[in-house]
């Protein structure tokens, strides 16, 4: 099949272009192409950008918060933990898979193709991890999902967590999850670490960490994943997810630390929206925001992405799969808004994520590569940043997954028209 995606602009091209695509391919992009195809599309003169990425989700999550028993008084991450292990028990795959997938179709229409989503392993039926890689095969086509087997009680806290971590890499999950900070005692976190980087380095996988998503400035495993990381060579493999308590180290410790960080090239994934609601619960004022040091590790050339992390479940009550309202939370509390800020914010939740995902070899407007792409009602990325716009077109490897139609205002007033 031969389309032809008529007149998109693209970052930092002063003049529209044209996307030929060929068998879901992008075999030339240019102004005014002349080819022969099968359907020539109008794409109205937006901007074209690489779809959107959700690199850190829970899908076995979403639409639980209102649940008997789940909902969270306090507010805090802690809390959140304790709702969801004393509701969980009755999950079934198929239940499940209806509530993950109202998320994807939501994150979806949103201009979102590739989500990391963790799942629960601390259940020894392993439900959450059995209906997400279904999930996986099923929606391929129009979704690209990775799993993480991720100990939500902990990898030593929860009784066998270990081995049911790496049971859920034996049946396939593409990530090795661990969540030092919330083990029982600093040397099971430790520990946690090592037998993460063990298990990646047996089964070939990915890493992704809940790392010291928390406010307290002692709780460091940072540190030890990414020197673990750079030892073994599989710091491009491996992602911090959180950090919060990076926002709190002191400063000395910190500079310290942005050496190994640096050395390791491990990938920061930050929560804004989450983070911000969770975090500062126990301070009185001033009160942290609780995100990570996004701007140092910008400045530092590390990748960092943000990401949406829950929908409506036992630690954030609110969340839909806007990506875009994700970014604007956090380039405002992180405080990374110069023009050239807001020039390339969007990489943020488009090629930062990718990145992360280890997906850079397949993505992108770019000749040869898979025609996926968005298109924003924008020209210009810092305009689709500041009006805070709505994704237009969605296509996937070649095909049209959604139109939206323009926006109509119905007014007799002149200056509104």
């Amino acid at each position: 099949m031969k389309k032809l995606y008529q007149n998109v602009y693209l970052k930092g091209k002063e003049k529209a272009v044209d996307l030929y695509v060929e068998n879901g391919l992008f075999k030339e992009i240019g102004p005014n192409l002349q080819v022969e195809c099968d359907n020539r599309i109008d794409m109205r003169g937006n901007l074209a950008i690489p779809p959107y990425v959700d690199p850190h989700l829970h899908l076995d999550y979403v639409y639980t918060a209102r649940k008997e028993g789940a909902k969270n008084e306090t507010g805090t991450l802690f809390e959140g933990i304790q709702r969801w292990s004393e509701t969980k028990n009755d999950l079934t795959v198929e239940g499940l898979k209806e509530r993950a997938k109202r998320a994807i179709k939501a994150e979806m229409l949103q201009g979102v193709q590739f989500i990391r989503t963790h799942a629960d392993v601390t259940d020894p039926k392993l439900t959450s991890l059995r209906a997400l890689l279904e999930l996986r095969e099923e929606l391929k086509d129009l979704v690209t999902i990775q799993v993480v087997a991720f100990p939500q009680e902990g990898m030593y806290s929860y009784k066998g967590g270990d081995k049911l971590v790496e049971k859920g890499l034996e049946m396939g999950a593409d990530c090795v999850g661990a969540i030092p900070h919330y083990e029982f005692a600093r040397e099971l976190g430790e520990k946690s670490i090592h037998k993460t980087v063990e298990l990646a380095l047996k089964y070939n996988k990915m890493i992704d960490v809940h790392c010291d998503e928390t406010d307290d400035e002692q709780s460091r495993f940072l540190e030890l994943l990414a020197t673990l990381a750079y030892m073994e060579g599989i710091g491009e493999r491996t992602t911090a997810s959180h950090t919060c308590a990076f926002g709190s180290y002191n400063n000395a410790y910190a500079f310290k630390l942005m050496k190994v960080l640096s050395l390791s090239k491990i990938n920061f994934i930050s929560c804004p929206t989450e983070n911000i609601y969770l975090q500062g619960r126990y301070d009185t004022y001033p009160k942290r925001r609780g995100l990570t040091r996004v701007k140092e590790i910008i400045e530092a050339g590390l990748n960092i992405c943000f990401a949406q992390d829950s929908i409506e479940d036992p630690w954030y009550p609110a969340g839909n799969g806007n990506l875009m309202n994700v970014l604007d939370n956090g380039i405002h509390a992180a405080q990374i808004m110069s023009f050239k800020d807001l020039d390339n914010a969007l990489d943020l939740i488009t090629i930062n994520g990718a990145k992360t995902l280890q997906l850079t070899d397949k993505y992108g407007i770019e000749v040869g590569k898979p025609a996926n792409f968005i298109t924003l009602n924008a020209k210009t990325p810092f305009d689709a940043v500041v009006n805070r716009v709505n994704v237009a077109d969605s296509v996937r490897k070649g095909e049209l997954l959604f139109r939206r139609a323009p926006e109509v205002i119905d007014t007799n007033i002149s200056i509104l028209k």
